[in-house]
């Protein structure tokens, strides 16, 4: 049993919120919210399947953070798999995200590892990563943590560094945009699932408040000595009927990203896949290159897409975010790899 402790205003704050999100899903179905609170010893049971479901802590100069790592079986000796970093959303942690997104199947069936990092109840009573805490330095901290963890895998497994993506939902979104435009040379893609982009919040207040959409986006300015387009390609998906997170915030990540890159919007395209939600999706290209995605999923709250069925956050009924952010993912993993191969190219065709 955890210790009670008396709560700060903002901390209650939050409460108030989430306590909405849960009575949103609870009308959804009884089940969803008994999973959502069952003992911390039954969350901790390994989501099925084969492979290997490793825990692991990193460590560094502003605290730790638990992770769990999943290894699909089957690994030959001298192999390099690429690494798919997965952050949470409030409320949830590593296995009930796993359990919701089910990307540990995909990676089994296409072969790649998959951290989840999570965050510490002590950091946030919600479980929530704190990506708008800039104020004080406390989310420049936890990206710190999240790049050992990282690192430590990189270093104990069989990791391709060059084939690194990331995604989140909800605050993991926000805080992997944010992990993104200070490292942009460790990844290769951005998936933003239901966040707020970096710029629109640096305390507590101002995040309340962006999560509303009430808050206008900053322009992203790239890192010393990294030219923004450089920076990976960002896919962004939100649901229309977000009541948590604004949609509008989904619209105002892809065009801060645009416009630090010099992007342009394509046409918008509808798609619609059996009897899932629809989807709107937009392109904003830099000389012929993908800079940034927009999908908008109709009918869609705060939940990812496509997700398990009865778990909270989840909604079964929209398309597979997962099998979206890994497509995304390897697209920029080939992307990335024939770049040498034309420039070598060029350079046997001049001599």
């Amino acid at each position: 049993m955890s210790k009670r402790v008396r709560m700060p205003a903002w901390a209650r704050s939050f409460d108030r919120q989430f306590a909405s999100l849960s009575r949103m899903f609870a009308a959804a179905g009884t089940r969803a919210l008994v999973k959502a609170v069952k003992p911390a010893k039954a969350r901790r049971a390994p989501p099925p399947g084969a492979g290997d479901w490793m825990p692991g802590v990193a460590i560094g100069a502003t605290g730790a953070k638990r992770f769990r790592l999943y290894r699909p079986p089957g690994v030959r000796p001298g192999e390099r798999l690429p690494l798919m970093v997965m952050l949470h959303g409030c409320g949830q942690d590593a296995e009930s995200f796993a359990a919701s997104t089910r990307m540990n199947r995909i990676a089994l069936r296409e072969r790649f590892l998959v951290l989840y990092p999570e965050q510490d109840r002590l950091a946030n009573a919600q479980g929530c990563w704190n990506w708008f805490d800039t104020d004080t330095g406390r989310a420049f901290g936890e990206v710190a943590l999240i790049l050992k963890a990282i690192d430590q895998v990189c270093l104990l497994h069989p990791v391709d560094r060059t084939r690194v993506a990331v995604a989140g939902l909800s605050a993991g979104a926000s805080m992997a945009a944010l992990l993104v435009t200070r490292h942009p040379e460790r990844f290769s893609a951005l998936v933003m699932h239901s966040g707020i982009p970096p710029g629109t919040a640096h305390s507590t207040l101002s995040a309340l408040g962006a999560m509303r959409g009430r808050r206008p986006t900053l322009p992203l300015l790239p890192t010393p000595g990294v030219m923004a387009v450089n920076w990976p390609p960002l896919l962004v998906i939100h649901g229309s009927a977000d009541t948590v997170v604004s949609p509008h915030n989904g619209q105002a990540a892809v065009q801060v990203w645009a416009q630090a890159t010099g992007a342009r919007a394509g046409a918008v395209r509808k798609q619609q896949r059996g009897q899932r939600h629809a989807m709107s999706l937009v392109d904003f290209k830099r000389r012929g290159t993908t800079v940034a995605t927009l999908v908008m999923v109709d009918g869609l709250a705060h939940a990812w897409s496509g997700g398990a069925a009865n778990q909270p956050f989840s909604d079964v009924h929209g398309p597979d975010a997962s099998r979206m952010a890994w497509a995304f993912a390897i697209r920029q993993f080939r992307r990335q790899g024939e770049a040498p191969a034309a420039a070598a190219a060029r350079l046997a065709a001049a001599q």
